[in-house]
């Protein structure tokens, strides 16, 4: 599974708005990374902001 797919799933398993500090550390990969993969998922519309540096799946 590569790390796109991990954030995916961690959005699916919380079910609440998260920061990219506890994606990174849940699924153990620097933030920084995370980030990376949060931009391109913003991009495909498969994620969204509700509130400053939280990031939360479509449904």
């Amino acid at each position: 599974m590569d790390t796109k797919e991990q954030i995916l799933k961690v959005f699916e398993q919380t079910g609440k708005p998260l920061k990219t500090g506890e994606i990174a550390q849940m699924i153990n990969v620097e933030s920084k990374e995370v980030g990376k993969y949060i931009k391109k998922l913003k991009a495909e519309g498969k994620i969204y902001s509700p509130k400053r540096c939280y990031y939360e799946i479509k449904k």
